[in-house]
């Protein structure tokens, strides 16, 4: 492990390695060094673990986290506080405050929750729109096999906590994993049926859904909570850079659902870069010149 970044040292930013997180991470990368903040890029570091392990750590300094994880990272999977974005916010905030000194800055007006998505076809022949629908489909022996991330798996809030508020659960041979975290992955092998996958891991700010003929499943007993996306920082770096907070403030509430959608299918569909996406957004909103 290399040791902790010294407060003088360039700004570490970090993101998950999904679509999203290059997106996000890239903005923020973009930013900074706009306005003259030496950054250190190290985006697409892995998936929640291992980048929230080096932010404890002090191995990186800045990268875009999601309100709902705040449930797994205090053991609070209990609180109804998760499933109301205001309240989760305020949560998360202070509870990483108070024990880790990182501060959460503002968070995007998204609800990014996990999702599960289907092929269009399937959806449609057998009239599922819910998660109730596709619980009643798989227990009576419909054909699911789903492509998801481990942590999708594996995480209490994830497909755990569909499986429990819907009263299903899949086997083993139902599932295929995937490595990494990236939904452009798990959509693309339902879409493109691989291994047999009609069903897919999926975020409700995925841009490729509508591209690829899938349909997401409502979740009309919110079994997920709320995860909005927001810059976390180290709290000692923000002390030596506190202009980060209202450089970075305007862009995440400017980060609608219909906009994340847009931004991310450009990366999942279009096949565009990450940075040329985040740039083209910054500079077109006026937040870049």
């Amino acid at each position: 492990m290399t040791s902790p970044c010294a407060a003088a040292d360039a700004v570490v930013i970090a993101s998950k390695i999904d679509t999203e997180g290059a997106l996000l991470g890239n903005l923020m990368v973009l930013l900074l060094r706009a306005r003259g903040i030496a950054v250190d890029d190290r985006l697409q570091l892995g998936p929640t673990q291992i980048v929230r392990q080096a932010m404890l750590a002090g191995q990186i300094d800045l990268y875009p986290e999601y309100t709902g994880n705040g449930a797994i990272f205090f053991a609070r999977e209990s609180d109804s506080a998760w499933h109301d974005a205001a309240q989760a916010y305020a949560l998360v905030k202070q509870l990483d405050r108070d024990k880790n000194n990182i501060v959460w800055l503002a968070a995007a007006p998204a609800d990014n929750s996990w999702a599960i998505a289907l092929r269009r076809d399937l959806a449609q022949a057998q009239h599922l729109a819910t998660l109730a629908d596709f619980a009643r489909y798989a227990n009576a022996g419909g054909t699911v096999k789903l492509a998801a991330s481990a942590e999708f798996v594996d995480s209490p809030g994830a497909l755990p906590a569909f499986e429990k508020a819907y009263d299903f659960r899949l086997a083993r041979g139902q599932r295929l994993t995937l490595i990494g975290g990236n939904t452009s992955a798990t959509l693309r092998a339902a879409a493109e049926g691989i291994s047999g996958v009609n069903a897919a891991m999926a975020y409700k700010t995925d841009g490729a859904l509508a591209v690829l003929q899938l349909q997401l499943l409502a979740d009309d007993k919110h079994a997920q909570t709320v995860y909005q996306p927001a810059p976390v920082i180290r709290g000692a770096v923000l002390a030596q850079h506190p202009e980060i907070e209202g450089i970075l403030d305007p862009v995440f509430r400017s980060l609608t659902l219909e906009r994340l959608q847009q931004l991310n299918a450009r990366i999942a569909a279009d096949g565009d870069a990450p940075a040329a996406v985040a740039a083209g957004y910054l500079r077109t909103n006026g937040f870049l010149k």
